[in-house]
């Protein structure tokens, strides 16, 4: 055994100790909860497919804790390149399930983002923590907000080209959603590309976009390395907004309940793990950082995983709306007007042509049922509601009551693009 493996092994040891204090695990029930009876999982051992984000934890520590033998699981991560690679090994089975952008399960199952396939969320993994960077040259030009890039492409006539990470991602939702605040239509004032979330700041160091609208650790990157400044965080567009998801295909959840049910109430433990302190949170961003998983420096996850924020112009704060990934239960709970909110700004954006039946389509989606269950397993509370009430930065309020409505009171659409 080299002294590599011997390390990694002592450390996987001591965290899985850690988490055992943490959520009440007894090592004797890691592999035995579900050893009889109707509710064993039918497949005990899935694969998960992420990205190296800071938001893939919850699944990383899932599996690195122990915390999935708890529930008759065994939870192999799978590190993906793309998004598009992701949809593509879900829709075919290649993975069981995902860490996943909320709008590219819904571009799935509307068959606006590739093919069309019936798909799951099983639960939120996170809130908050993405932000828009826009370079270091654009910055020096007086653009380091959404009103000094409106002005400053007024002034400078040419192409300016932004990047988001999948077509009907959050990202790209949050990009629009932003630009579109500040009076720039991204489908006309601009040129939007397509580029995955690791490959962010090298391409915006050699210059081949002007902004981009990314999940952490890629924005606090890009300050470290001096060739961006962040302009915006997604917590200022919508505080405690959804963001990833647990996706799967409801065909997967047809044929494994038990197994959905298990491998949601793991990763809803696993968060509880993140979030219940500072100690946890530090050896979460250690175990990220490595080159399996996130691959980057742990100074690069674990400053705004603590709401420590820096804009890379000498401005520094603490945000208390940081990245959580259970928040007492707040965070996990899959909403049906989260879904439809996705909805409405495909159909602001010509993502999809006509109305859909919002709510029914959410509620094919979001796996209600199998939350719940496994929210009573992990003692997670519940809301009363199936809708919640948010304002965005623009003083609209989204409360999912006349999504059709809502979607058509913009200013700035693509039909005026």
């Amino acid at each position: 055994m080299t002294d590599l493996l011997r390390t990694r092994l002592s450390r996987r040891t001591v965290l899985q100790a850690a988490a055992v204090g943490a959520v009440g695990i007894s090592p004797a029930l890691r592999s035995a909860v579900y050893a009889a009876g109707s509710d064993k999982p039918e497949k005990e051992e899935v694969k998960i497919g992420f990205i190296p984000l800071t938001d893939c934890a919850s699944v990383v520590m899932a599996s690195v804790l122990g915390i999935d033998r708890k529930h008759g699981v065994k939870i192999v991560p799978s590190k993906e390149a793309s998004w598009a690679g992701v949809r593509d090994k879900l829709v075919n089975g290649e993975l069981d399930f995902a860490h996943v952008l909320y709008g590219l399960v819904y571009g799935v199952h509307m068959g606006t983002a590739g093919p069309k396939k019936d798909m799951a969320v099983l639960m939120t993994l996170n809130n908050n923590g993405q932000a828009i960077t826009l370079s270091k040259k654009l910055a020096d030009k007086g653009a380091v907000d959404g009103a000094g890039l409106a002005k400053l492409m007024a002034s400078e006539k040419r192409e300016y080209t932004f990047a988001q990470t999948f077509p009907t991602g959050t990202h790209a939702m949050w990009l629009y959603y932003w630009m579109a605040a500040s009076g720039i239509n991204p489908m006309r004032d601009a040129k939007v590309i397509t580029v995955p979330p690791p490959q962010m700041v090298a391409n915006m160091r050699v210059g081949n976009m002007d902004g981009f609208c990314v999940g952490e650790p890629w924005g606090h990157r890009a300050i470290l390395d001096g060739i961006g400044v962040t302009a915006v965080t997604s917590q200022d567009i919508w505080k405690d907004h959804p963001e990833k998801v647990l996706g799967t295909t409801a065909e997967f959840v047809k044929k494994h309940p038990n197994t959905a049910r298990a491998v949601t109430a793991a990763i809803l433990e696993a968060g509880k793990w993140i979030d219940a302190s500072l100690g946890n949170k530090q050896k979460m961003a250690e175990t990220i950082a490595d080159k399996s998983y996130v691959n980057t420096s742990v100074d690069a996850i674990n400053q705004r995983i603590l709401g420590r924020y820096q804009n890379g112009m000498g401005k520094t704060w603490d945000d208390p709306n940081y990245m959580k990934f259970y928040n007492d239960g707040a965070v996990n709970f899959p909403y049906l007007s989260d879904g439809m909110w996705f909805m409405t700004q495909h159909k602001r954006w010509g993502l999809i042509k006509e109305h859909p039946d919002y709510l029914a389509v959410a509620k094919q989606v979001n796996q209600l049922d199998v939350y719940k269950d496994a929210a009573a397993a992990t003692r997670t509370p519940v809301p009363k509601d199936v809708l919640r009430s948010s304002k965005l930065m623009d003083g609209t309020v989204w409360d999912g009551k006349d999504p059709k409505k809502y979607a058509d009171s913009f200013k700035v659409h693509a039909s005026n693009a």
